[in-house]
């Protein structure tokens, strides 16, 4: 079905083309600025680094729900070769081929269009067999180092997981943000726990597909008021799947992406940063999130890591 006009309404509120210039090709990155990373440096207290990526393996979360999108597949090439010859130092090299979002990743700025348009008013067609993304590339993102801030949206519910037909909404985020005891602040990297991983951790892959809890479509215009760098969730579809909105598919990646500019991350796992959160009281940490730099990318996978 077309759009409808509340999706419109919505993105008018939310663009940022031009903003930032009419040849920007990072979108709200330009947020995460320097004193936004001397800031983030300065809620590290104990040095406790938590690592959020899932593991990259051959039965990892991708079901073939999502066309295409292959899970890592790891081959050797060479095992204790002696390539100099005999008695010599011998090497092992491996290849792997796999989707960039087949794991824990970022969406890059190309990876939805619509109206045949992406980010900052440039053509959808710019994607190509060949070239991929020819402009915003997700080898364009600057460094992902910012203040990260867990939204434990689970827990402010007082669930270790939201029911698969949930729809994170602005008030379910304002909960979770009491909870977090701040306010998300320009250049912040937002952390939505759904709790949903728990699913794919317990080794049931069908039931983290599908249903799933996830983002509603009035969360974007709560985090373009806050000026949000980045976000990221534990879902494999980011929106609530199926969506709030009979065949109204991918909205929320829609305005995130193409409107606003801005990363979105999915896969992410937040269940050990969730119980160290709240043993501390404190869920704002420092985070780094670094994009792989795939020339012509439409997306990355990302080893994250949040340092409290």
């Amino acid at each position: 079905m077309p759009l409808p006009q509340e999706f419109h309404d919505i993105a008018e509120r939310v663009n940022n083309w031009g903003r930032w210039g009419a040849g920007d090709e990072i979108g709200t990155l330009n947020l995460i600025t320097a004193q936004a990373v001397r800031e983030a440096a300065a809620t590290v207290r104990t040095g406790h680094r938590v690592p959020l990526a899932l593991p990259l393996r051959q039965d990892g979360v991708q079901t073939g729900l999502i066309p295409g999108r292959v899970n890592p597949l790891h081959t050797m090439v060479a095992i204790n070769q002696e390539i100099f010859g005999p008695g010599t130092v011998a090497t092992s090299d491996d290849a792997v081929t796999m989707g960039l979002q087949a794991a824990t990743h970022w969406d890059g700025l190309t990876h939805v269009s619509h109206s045949g348009r992406l980010y900052n008013n440039r053509p959808a067609d710019s994607v190509t067999a060949h070239g991929g993304a020819t402009c915003l590339g997700i080898e364009k993102a600057t460094p992902v180092v910012s203040r990260g801030v867990l939204l434990d949206v689970a827990r402010a519910h007082g669930a270790e997981r939201l029911p698969g037909g949930h729809a994170v909404t602005p008030e379910d985020l304002d909960a979770a943000e009491e909870l977090a005891g701040t306010r998300v602040r320009p250049g912040d990297v937002a952390l939505i726990r759904t709790g949903q991983i728990r699913h794919y951790l317990a080794g049931d892959r069908q039931s983290y597909a599908f249903p799933s809890p996830g983002l509603s479509l009035r969360t974007p215009e709560w985090f373009h008021a806050r000026d949000v760098a980045a976000v990221a969730n534990d879902t494999l579809t980011f929106e609530i799947f199926p969506p709030e909105i009979e065949d109204l598919w991918m909205p929320v990646h829609a305005l995130d992406l193409v409107e606003m500019g801005m990363l979105q991350g999915q896969n992410w796992n937040l269940e050990e940063l969730s119980t160290l959160c709240a043993a501390e009281g404190r869920y704002a940490f420092l985070l780094s999130a670094m994009a792989e730099p795939f020339v012509g990318g439409t997306g990355t996978p990302v080893a994250p890591v949040a340092v409290l």
